[in-house]
């Protein structure tokens, strides 16, 4: 298993800080996520002393895990929230969140959304679009505000990731190119009702290296470089974790080491939300049958894509453990879901798991629940918290009854 303070077996059993997984199961139906605060707040510590010498604004990217109790315990702690939609910015509100400390990211905001962040009074409007500058400008007036502005560049720099969460390149649909930008801050007189205070950057996820990134500031700072009036760099997220045991990823000092002379004497905001809840959560399923005619043997559950999309939708890796660890002959099979499509595969298994066995899906707190859906009419699954003592849980999300998935229909 990938070393974890919070995720380790006792005696066979696997455990959930001072928590043991079979206590949830006797308790609570598969799928169920778990999630663990300690090591949330552990991970967001960690980035805060990481960080340190550029004492950085950290906004926890809620996208990754919107959960109200993870919300709630990061925003405790001092957090800030990155959010990209309307929806984000009023649970952030709602968790607890001051409005000043809200960044409105995304790259389609809607005349709707854009009017309830300055009704609510984000802090910050991260900025993709020419024509998104001037409709933040026509609604800032009729509020009677100046909005805060980070232009977001696109540096058409290639990060070392995965393509489908590489953010910075040339084709991504994301940021404005360098001269959009340097037009726009040179004719900030049209812009009479926008604060032009920061430039935002962020190349990607699961960045393998950080020089990219370097590259990609460094672009940036030429950028404002004429304007003593933009003094704020947001460098995104993108710090990477590990989802198997032998997988390289730089360490987050390694980012550190390598931005902090660059960034010297600006205001840094960061926005990190996998590598905060990644490792701090689980999906717990059943296995119900097993298929024996193709090789490797297919062993059914019931989870599915429905509840985790990412090995679909990206081929993401997810270690998946046993919760009861036996000594068995390695024997490699594959771990489906129930649901109707081929890509419904979750993983391999070294081992042989049978009907009734219970199973963890490791590294599932970022990305999980967040992009479920009710997919072949299936409910979602509950979320449970394993408190900030590490010894009490409690289910904070109920899983979905047949009854919700008619709720909005006549």
């Amino acid at each position: 298993m990938i070393e974890n303070t919070s995720i380790a077996y006792r005696a066979h059993h696997l455990y959930m800080d001072d928590v043991p997984i079979p206590e949830l199961l006797a308790h609570n139906e598969t799928p169920f996520y778990v999630y663990s605060l300690p090591r949330v707040l552990h991970n967001y510590r960690r980035i805060q002393q990481t960080f340190a010498l550029l004492k950085p604004h950290i906004h926890y990217s809620a996208k990754a895990n919107a959960n109200l109790a993870v919300l709630r315990a990061l925003i405790a702690a001092g957090a800030g929230i990155d959010a990209v939609s309307m929806g984000e910015i009023q649970r952030a509100l709602y968790a607890g969140a001051q409005p000043q400390h809200v960044v409105f990211a995304g790259v389609g905001k809607t005349l709707a959304e854009i009017r309830y962040a300055l009704e609510q009074g984000v802090g910050w409007f991260n900025v993709e679009n020419l024509l998104e500058c001037r409709l933040i400008d026509a609604q800032a007036q009729q509020y009677g505000q100046r909005a805060r502005i980070a232009l977001r560049l696109n540096p058409d720099i290639q990060a070392d990731t995965h393509p489908h969460i590489a953010t910075g390149h040339g084709k991504a649909k994301f940021g404005l190119p360098a001269a959009q930008i340097a037009a726009i801050l040179a004719q900030q007189s049209d812009y009479p009702f926008l604060d032009f205070a920061g430039i935002h950057v962020h190349i990607g996820s699961q960045l393998r290296s950080p020089h990219a990134t370097r590259a990609a500031i460094e672009r940036a700072l030429e950028l404002i470089a004429p304007y003593p009036n933009i003094r704020t760099v947001n460098i995104g997220g993108g710090l990477p974790v590990a989802y198997a045991p032998n997988e390289y990823v730089p360490s987050w000092a390694d980012f550190a080491d390598t931005l902090t002379p660059l960034l010297a004497g600006y205001e840094v905001l960061l926005e990190p939300g996998r590598a905060v809840v990644a490792d701090a959560g689980l999906l717990l399923t059943t296995v119900l049958y097993r298929k024996e005619y193709a090789e490797p043997a297919f062993v059914i559950c019931d989870a599915s894509m429905s509840e985790l999309l990412r090995p679909a939708l990206y081929n993401a890796h997810h270690e998946i453990v046993p919760v009861v660890r036996t000594e068995t002959a390695p024997q490699p099979v594959t771990l489906v879901g129930p649901v109707c499509e081929s890509t419904d595969v979750l993983g391999t298994l070294t081992y042989s798991a049978q009907p009734g066995d219970t199973l963890a899906i490791l590294t599932a707190g970022a990305y999980g629940l967040v992009m479920s859906s009710n997919y072949n009419q299936r409910p979602r699954p509950a979320e449970i918290v394993v408190g900030a003592d590490g010894r009490t849980w409690r289910v904070v999300r109920r899983r979905e009854a047949l009854d919700d998935l008619l709720r909005f229909e006549s």
